[in-house]
């Protein structure tokens, strides 16, 4: 099924103006990626999402930890973050070929919900981020989810239907303990969740974890402490990666200059903030951007 699902992949990406390069689909939130090359990290935001290779390998870095995943590998993010991804397996031989689709945390709750026996949530410690096998039930779903591209009338009446279906095996699958916590309203994850979407609407403030902390219903400590376990980010951590991403995105995409991007972003300091961008970049701001404005700026979700 694998091969089928490749050439299938392949056929959609070659008919929509072919090459390398991020394919949007008529289906929300699915999307596709194809590369010929071996790249340098590349940041974005994450979303909760079920993110597939079904060839060549990539690698993905979520704070401090790094996850390698490589040809029939899922990777399953459950909280939105920013992150490096690279591909570190591809040529123009046997490209690199992946899939995107963002989760419905509605959906997941119906489906656990309506399930006979429901996977209980592990020990609620533990990262947001794992990779897991794509068997041969989720192959089925993609595929039908492929197909139905061909005929649009079909989406708004069967992918929900689909999109249930792949809820499912996610929950009875080999790591429906975690994905159980994304889908349940008082879980640790779902409540972290929650202050990260508070700290994402509001990341040009300084961060106020007592703030934070109430959203998610937990002691500011106890709030600290699995956030970063979560993320394996501190949220003063995750607040900087984006604000130097929404200013990347303000120098490339707009054409800001340095300055006037970090004031945009919250700073009180350019030359703080052309440091913390060099670290982050590996360049200064300025050169960045003119390196990148020939190119497209960097986007909100990316294939992991």
């Amino acid at each position: 099924m694998s091969n089928e699902i490749k050439t299938v992949l392949n056929q959609y990406m070659d008919s929509h103006g072919g090459g390398d390069g991020l394919f949007a689909t008529a289906l929300p939130d699915f999307y596709l990626m194809r590369s010929s090359t071996l790249t340098m990290p590349k940041p974005a935001i994450y979303r909760p999402a079920l993110c597939i290779i079904i060839d060549g390998a990539k690698q993905i870095m979520f704070g401090e930890r790094l996850y390698t995943y490589t040809a029939m590998q899922a990777l399953v993010i459950s909280v939105e973050m920013p992150a490096f991804g690279q591909v570190i397996e591809a040529s123009v031989e046997q490209p690199m070929i992946a899939l995107t689709l963002e989760l419905d945390v509605t959906i997941l709750r119906e489906v656990l919900e309506e399930m006979e026996t429901p996977p209980k949530p592990s020990g609620e410690g533990g990262p947001g981020v794992f990779v897991q096998h794509f068997g041969a039930e989720l192959q089925d779903c993609i595929l039908r989810l492929m197909r139905m591209l061909n005929t649009p009338k079909s989406i708004p009446i069967l992918r929900q239907a689909i999109l249930r279906e792949i809820s499912f095996w996610l929950l009875s699958g080999e790591n429906g303990s975690e994905v159980c916590k994304l889908a349940l309203p008082g879980s640790q994850t779902r409540r972290v969740a929650d202050a990260i979407h508070l700290l994402r609407d509001n990341f040009t403030a300084p961060v106020r974890v007592e703030q934070l902390a109430a959203a998610a219903r937990m002691s500011p400590s106890s709030f600290h402490q699995h956030f970063k376990m979560l993320t394996s980010m501190s949220p003063l951590q995750y607040q900087k990666q984006l604000r130097l991403l929404e200013a990347r995105r303000l120098m490339v995409a707009d054409g800001i200059n340095a300055a006037n991007a970090a004031y945009r972003v919250g700073y009180e300091s350019a030359s703080q903030f052309s440091r913390e961008y060099a670290r982050m970049f590996g360049t200064s701001p300025k050169k960045d951007a003119l390196e990148h404005r020939a190119q497209p700026a960097p986007i909100a979700i990316e294939v992991a």
